[in-house]
């Protein structure tokens, strides 16, 4: 019976094209040129170097293609890798860059085990994520909006009534009594209007889609259980769940709050140790949400009537957490902030609330937790 042998196939994949590298057990990592970005183009190619008493591996770098190769790869049988690429071992003096080089270096990495993997969701969580990402992208398109029309009310010293908060219903119907006496001003008012109006319709079109979607993922009881945290409501729990997807997945507590890049930087030698400013490594969406949430840190741990409505119908265990969450996190905000200041101490917490948040995934049953 012939020895299986293992092939280490390295991808740099672009919209329309792939270039190779193949590197074998015992040989020197060779060019295997380009092919297609298609999909019968890479089933030909695994066809030709696969084999019955051959093992491929295959890794490319997770990027704006997306994660289509990666399930077709998987569908055929082929053990793929999506690689992070702020993590791929790279050579100071190397200046030269190109889709051969980093196809060969690709496939040198994966047979040494130099790489390090992405975590690729499912179709359905993909979805998910892709929602969340389309929603905090319509509130960052909307907060423009608003911003160029304030701005133009201020150029014409324009000022709302006193008392009266900006972007409010007051607010609104001040706007839309406003009359300017040249046309071409009369015109970019109504346009910088109508954008804050379309702006803010596509908000709630796309948080009415999401509370939908919510109630049919599979992780619904670990949406509902992270509100039961004071300072996530539901738009921060399904941002956590769809950026940082399954839980369990980290082995502890520490690993989740590198994911969210919100832990100190080290350089340590001998006996000399020093920490420095967070990674910001991780994920940015998640860090943003835990560092708004750190915030309610500020206000003695209590129960307000909307969080007891939120935790509900959440098992008591993860009711239990949350309260010593609101306890733990006040004691080290005021401690730190004395010591730190309010902005490093608002970074600490919010580095102590994502182990809390990893904490309720692992305190649902495993049976509930993507129910």
């Amino acid at each position: 019976m012939p020895m299986m042998q293992h092939r280490y196939i390295g991808l740099d994949v672009h919209q329309a094209s792939i270039s190779i590298a193949v590197a074998d057990e015992d040989r020197v990592p060779t060019s295997y040129g380009t092919i297609p970005n298609d999909p019968s183009a890479v089933r030909k190619l695994i066809a030709r170097l696969g084999g019955c008493d051959v093992r491929l591996h295959v890794a490319y770098e997770a990027g704006p293609t997306g994660y289509g190769l990666y399930r077709q790869l998987s569908g055929l049988g082929i053990e793929c890798m999506v690689v992070a690429p702020s993590l791929i071992p790279r050579q100071p003096g190397n200046r030269v860059k190109t889709d051969r080089r980093d196809a060969l270096k690709l496939a040198r990495l994966l047979r040494s085990g130099d790489l390090t993997p992405v975590w690729v969701p499912d179709q359905e969580h993909e979805a998910l994520r892709n929602l969340v990402r389309a929603r905090a992208d319509a509130k960052v398109d909307q907060l423009r909006a608003k911003h160029r029309l304030s701005k133009f009310l201020l150029r014409q010293d324009c000022r709302p009534p006193l008392g009266v908060r900006n972007w409010c219903k007051r607010y609104l119907a001040w706007l839309h009594q406003l009359v300017f006496e040249h046309l071409a001003d009369r015109a970019v008012f109504a346009d910088y209007l109508a954008e804050v109006t379309a702006a803010t319709e596509r908000v709630k079109r796309l948080e009415a889609a999401l509370r939908q979607c919510a109630q049919t993922t599979r992780q619904k009881r670990l949406v509902d259980a992270l509100q039961a945290i004071r300072g996530i409501g539901f738009l921060s729990a399904v941002t956590i769940v769809a950026e940082a997807g399954e839980l369990r997945r980290f082995p502890t507590a520490a690993q989740f709050m590198g994911y969210t890049g919100a832990v100190p930087r080290e350089a340590s030698t001998g006996p000399t140790h020093h920490r420095g400013r967070i990674t910001k490594t991780g994920n940015r969406a998640l860090r943003h949400v835990l560092g708004e949430a750190a915030h309610h840190a500020r206000r003695a741990p209590c129960l307000s009537d909307q969080l007891k409505r939120r935790q509900k119908d959440v098992p008591q265990a993860v009711v239990d957490l949350a309260w010593q969450a609101q306890l733990r996190l006040h004691a080290r905000y005021r401690h730190l902030s004395a010591r730190l200041g309010p902005p490093k101490a608002i970074m600490a917490v919010a580095r102590e609330l994502a182990g809390f948040v990893w904490a309720v995934g692992q305190a649902l049953p495993e049976a509930s937790a993507t129910a």
